[in-house]
């Protein structure tokens, strides 16, 4: 019977480098330029940012996590998010770090014009 690998575990230094590895992975000019083609595909629709964006986020992500033990799947990257996550209350520096990955993958919010954005009834 096979046994399950095993989960990749990461002391709060550890985490911090491979974090920032990972933010650094996305000033790459490849990486930035996939990121910016997929982002200018989805036109800031978030249902199109999930189908285009994520995935090259996605992607970019597992190049430098694999090389710490985990799975060169989706799951490493989600593995990897729930580390991070439980790290961030302990560690302000991942808490920024963490903050700063995701203005890196999300959109900027827009918000509607006041006033206009909902019609009257």
């Amino acid at each position: 019977m096979a046994s399950a690998p095993q989960q990749p575990t990461l002391t709060v230094e550890q985490t911090r480098v491979v974090l920032s590895e990972v933010i650094q992975a996305f000033s790459v000019p490849e990486n930035a330029a996939r990121m910016e083609e997929a982002r200018e595909s989805a036109c800031n629709d978030m249902g199109k940012m999930l189908q285009l964006v994520l995935p090259v986020a996605t992607q970019i992500q597992q190049e430098v996590i694999k090389a710490y033990g985990f799975n060169n799947e989706g799951e490493g990257v989600l593995k990897f998010a729930r580390l991070v996550k439980m790290y961030e209350t302990q560690d302000p520096e991942i808490a920024a770090m963490s903050a700063k990955l995701k203005s890196l993958l999300l959109p900027p919010l827009s918000t509607p014009p006041i006033g206009g954005a909902i019609p009257a009834s």
